[in-house]
C-alpha cells in the first residue's frame, strides 16, 4: 500500500502567502488545505484532520495565538507558526498556547520544509508507541480496539461516546479538562458553550465505573473548571 502524504492545513489571512505555501508544499509531496482566517482554520481543522498545522499570528478578528489555543482544545497534531512578529515576547507566547515551533518571516525553503518535517516525525513517534490499550494504573484497564473498561475484575462495556470522553480523560489523567476541551475534542467546535452535554456524558461514565458516584474514586471534578481523571484505588 502506498504511504499517505502528510497533509498540512495552513493558515494565513495573505492570499499571497497562501500560494506560495502551497506551491511550495505540494512540491515536496505534502497535500494542502488553505484558510484564509482562524475562524475558518478552525473549522478546517475539525472536518480534514490535518497532521500538521502551518499558521500565521497577525490575522483580524482571531489573530493566531487564540487559533493555536483553540486547536489545542481539538487536536493534539503539530502546530508551527509562520510569522513576522519576530520579538521574543511573541516567540514565548507562541509555545505557551500550544505552538510546537516557531519560524519568523523571511525564511528559506530549506528551513521552513526541514522544520516542518522534523515536527511530524516527532509526531509520529509519539502515535506510533500509542498502545491498543490505555493503563492509568495497574488494575485498571481501557480496550481501545473493543470500548470496553476493566477495573479489577469488572468488565464495563461503553458507548462510542463514552469511550470517546473516557479516552480523553484517561490520556490526559490527572489534568482538568474544561467543558469546552472536551466537547471540541469529542463532539466538534460547534457544541462550544453545550456544558450540559459534557455533564451527561460524565454522569453516565460515573454510573458506570464508580463504586460510590457521591465521593468519584475515578472522575473528578474541579468548580469552575471542569474534569479530571484520576484513579485512587483505596482498598
Amino acid at each position: 500500500m502506498a504511504k499517505r502524504n502528510n497533509h498540512i492545513l495552513v493558515i494565513d489571512d495573505e492570499s499571497d502567502s497562501l500560494e506560495m505555501l502551497r506551491l511550495m508544499l505540494t512540491s515536496e509531496g505534502f497535500e494542502v488545505t488553505l484558510a484564509s482566517d482562524g475562524r475558518s482554520g478552525i473549522r478546517a481543522a475539525y472536518e480534514n484532520h490535518p497532521d500538521a498545522v502551518l499558521l500565521d499570528v497577525m490575522m483580524p478578528r482571531v489573530d493566531g495565538f487564540e487559533v493555536c489555543r483553540r486547536l489545542r482544545d481539538m487536536t493534539e497534531v503539530p502546530i508551527v507558526f509562520l510569522t513576522a512578529r519576530a520579538n521574543i515576547e511573541d516567540v514565548v507566547r507562541g509555545f505557551s498556547v500550544g505552538g510546537d515551533d516557531y519560524i519568523t518571516k523571511p525564511y528559506k525553503k530549506s528551513e521552513l520544509i526541514s522544520r516542518l518535517r522534523a515536527t511530524l516525525r516527532r509526531s509520529q513517534r509519539e502515535f506510533d508507541i500509542e498502545a491498543e490499550a490505555l493503563f492509568p494504573a495497574d488494575s485498571i484497564m481501557l480496550d481501545c480496539d473493543k470500548h470496553q473498561l476493566t477495573i479489577k475484575d469488572r468488565t464495563i462495556y461503553l458507548t462510542p461516546k463514552e469511550f470517546e470522553v473516557l479516552r480523553l480523560m484517561i490520556r490526559h489523567a490527572g489534568k482538568v479538562l474544561s467543558r469546552d476541551a472536551i466537547l471540541t475534542r469529542v463532539w466538534g467546535p460547534e457544541f462550544i458553550g453545550d456544558p450540559d452535554l459534557v455533564k451527561q456524558y460524565v454522569y453516565r461514565l460515573r454510573q458506570k465505573i464508580e463504586p460510590d458516584v457521591d465521593s468519584p474514586r475515578y472522575i473528578h471534578t474541579i468548580r469552575d473548571r471542569g474534569y479530571y481523571f484520576e484513579a485512587y484505588e483505596g482498598a
